[in-house]
């Protein structure tokens, strides 16, 4: 396994910086009142507003300390959104010129789109090669432009049950977003359940998912307005997400997942992955698995741990699995029990 290697401190510091100055805009954006709401045990932030004689609310987001912090600094943030603007293209014009892969065009309009119909703030979090990508910014890590990086495919997931619990749908709808950037969904078995869309005369496919609960299948994802396969093991991955930046213009807010969470559901994956075609996509898995690996254990070797035996405890085929990858891949078997 060779080295890996890290970007400047520089590039770090300028990342983290455009990272929270994307998440002060988004703060920024509250019009009206703002309200705790308790659901199903957990708390959520709503800004409560009028349009004309109807009252209207938005998802701000879970209650955690930062976003309090935020919400305290609001009439700062407001008055200090021009200054941010700037920052941003500043911000952004370094981290390129320390050779951080930006996003193309393609994707970048599709990921700034759906940033600004709320699919992110509404829980949508990118999963895959996309996301992996990500993790350059969030981990300081230089990524290249190996086969491992490559990808056309956006895949986006979400808990069926935070749909439900926030109660807000994207807006526009993302059949008018996807219509407006030349995407068309893709035939399923059930006409009213898209969970699939493809870009006319272009490579790139978009396919939404979600954790499952009992069986694997085809759901409804009502905040989102789509449907989306359920797959299993999806909630380890999606456990608490954290935001990260596609370098596209000055700067899109996205979510990601943890990558120790990444990097150990990828190697599950991998051996979910069937023969023939598959093959091909299992090996980047665990080549994927394998760089976030060494990478957090230089860097974040706790977080690496904690995620590694949770997965350890989940039960016998969870074990199973990990242990059947990790015997192709022994540099990060032997890393693991270090740890």
């Amino acid at each position: 396994m060779t080295g890996v290697r890290y970007h400047s401190q520089v590039g770090a510091a300028a990342y983290h910086d455009l990272r929270r100055l994307l998440q002060d805009d988004q703060v920024a954006d509250v019009r009206g009142a703002l309200v705790r709401v308790k659901v199903r045990g957990r708390t959520f932030w709503y800004d409560k507003y009028r349009i004309g004689s109807e009252m209207a609310q938005r998802y701000v987001g879970p209650d955690t300390p930062e976003l309090r912090d935020r919400l305290d600094r609001l009439t700062a943030l407001k008055a200090e959104r021009e200054d941010r603007r700037r920052q941003r293209t500043r911000l952004v014009r370094i981290l390129r010129a320390e050779q951080y892969v930006s996003i193309d065009q393609k994707t970048g309009s599709l990921l700034s789109a759906f940033a600004n119909a709320g699919v992110f703030r509404l829980g949508g979090t990118l999963v895959g090669t996309l996301a992996f990508r990500h993790y350059e910014g969030e981990l300081g890590v230089v990524l290249g432009f190996e086969e491992m990086a490559q990808t056309d495919d956006i895949d986006i997931a979400s808990f069926e049950r935070l749909s439900f619990a926030i109660g807000e749908t994207v807006d526009p709808p993302l059949a008018e977003v996807f219509s407006e950037l030349k995407f068309h969904p893709l035939p399923a078995l059930d006409r009213r359940q898209v969970w699939r869309w493809a870009q006319s005369g272009g490579e790139t496919l978009v396919e939404f998912l979600m954790p499952a609960q009992r069986d694997e299948g085809v759901r409804d994802l009502p905040t989102l307005g789509v449907s989306a396969v359920a797959l299993r093991h999806l909630d380890y991955l999606l456990s608490d997400p954290i935001p990260g930046v596609s370098l596209y213009r000055s700067g899109v807010l996205v979510q990601i997942p943890r990558p120790e969470r990444y990097a150990i559901h990828k190697l599950i994956v991998a051996e979910r992955r069937k023969a023939g075609p598959d093959a091909i996509k299992a090996r980047k898995d665990r080549a994927q698995a394998a760089f976030l690996i060494q990478a957090l254990a230089e860097t974040r070797p706790d977080e690496l741990k904690d995620a590694y035996e949770d997965a350890v405890a989940r039960g016998p085929q969870w074990r199973s699995r990990l242990e059947t990858s990790l015997a192709r891949l022994p540099a990060s078997a032997a890393i693991l029990r270090r740890l």
